[in-house]
């Protein structure tokens, strides 16, 4: 499943209470989606690491009480107790299957010892795939049968979406539009210890955002996504380097254009990371007008990004003008 379908389905599970199991490889965001809907909803998200824990970590420890001479079970302290929320049972699969039997009862019931979840809480899983190389124990039928599983796949499109709203670095998302395979590139048959995935690319972002010296960026690079991803990047940001002047073009004063496929993919996402930074009227209007300079994917591609992200353009007369243009591929 897309990540958009994904998260649309996620929603509508959570919000009905379906205990779901969000299955996928590596790296793809499965945790921030589910973090992501929380954050949406405004309601609080409690992450719990099974394949960290004890049986008794889940169920609680029993202690004697004197008044009715019985033992009784004192639930964690980190199981929620009001309000609403997602219990995000995250690495569930890789959880020993003494620690996965002790959640059958929650998931099942929504209860475990003497604790019961509060009636606003969902519950969610998410692990990653049996044959991704990782640490997973395979899920008991009983327990399987106790969600609705999802499996979620990488799209280029959806990411580059997500990207461009997170304000990822502009050479980071022109690079995944220019090379859409770079974006995800795991085999769990090589034992390799780094390799692109969404999760990595954030992770190169972060390192353009840092002080470290450019001498340096191959090494730290080739550490997130792999000596190959890193080399070929590395490559096309010397491509974004030489770009056109962008505060020119917002300016209405650069008509310049190239023909060259990895110029216009960095162009273009340049153009819309800029102008998400102060999308003013004259500002949409002068790059609308100078989309029309450019190869007709890449102009439909910019307007398409920026309308992704809510930039109003409808009532500008340079969007009469653009949809006059392309108004045979729209």
């Amino acid at each position: 499943m897309q990540p958009k379908d994904t998260i649309e389905t996620m929603r509508s599970l959570i919000d009905s209470k379906i205990p779901t199991f969000l299955w996928g490889a590596p790296g793809i965001g499965k945790s921030s989606i589910i973090k992501q809907l929380a954050r949406e909803k405004e309601i609080e998200c409690i992450d719990l690491r099974l394949s960290l824990m004890d049986p008794t970590d889940l169920k609680g420890i029993p202690f004697y009480e004197r008044d009715s001479h019985s033992a009784l079970w004192a639930p964690p302290s980190f199981l929620p107790r009001e309000g609403e929320g997602i219990l995000f049972l995250d690495e569930l699969n890789s959880a020993a299957p003494a620690v996965q039997a002790s959640a059958y009862q929650l998931i099942l019931d929504r209860r475990v010892g003497e604790y019961e979840l509060p009636e606003g809480w969902a519950i969610v899983a998410a692990g990653n795939r049996e044959g991704d190389r990782g640490v997973v124990y395979r899920l008991p039928s009983p327990l399987a049968n106790r969600f609705v599983h999802i499996e979620m796949e990488v799209s280029a499109d959806d990411w580059r979406t997500w990207a461009i709203g997170w304000g990822i670095d502009p050479r980071v998302i022109a690079y995944i539009a220019f090379n859409n395979s770079a974006l995800f590139g795991f085999d769990p048959l090589k034992n390799e210890r780094s390799f692109p995935t969404p999760r990595s690319w954030e992770a190169v972002h972060t390192i353009l955002k840092s002080p470290l010296p450019k001498k340096l960026w191959l090494e730290a690079i080739s550490g997130a996504v792999g000596r190959d991803a890193a080399v070929d990047f590395l490559g096309f940001v010397q491509v974004m380097d030489k770009l056109p002047d962008i505060e020119a073009i917002l300016r209405g004063e650069n008509n310049e254009v190239s023909e060259d496929l990895s110029t216009l993919y960095a162009l273009s996402s340049a153009l819309v990371s800029r102008l998400l930074l102060a999308p003013s009227d004259e500002a949409v209007s002068n790059v609308l007008r100078y989309s029309l300079h450019l190869k007709n994917e890449f102009a439909v591609m910019i307007v398409q990004d920026l309308q992704r992200q809510g930039v109003v353009m409808e009532h500008l007369d340079a969007f009469g003008e653009w949809v006059e243009a392309y108004a045979y591929l729209l």
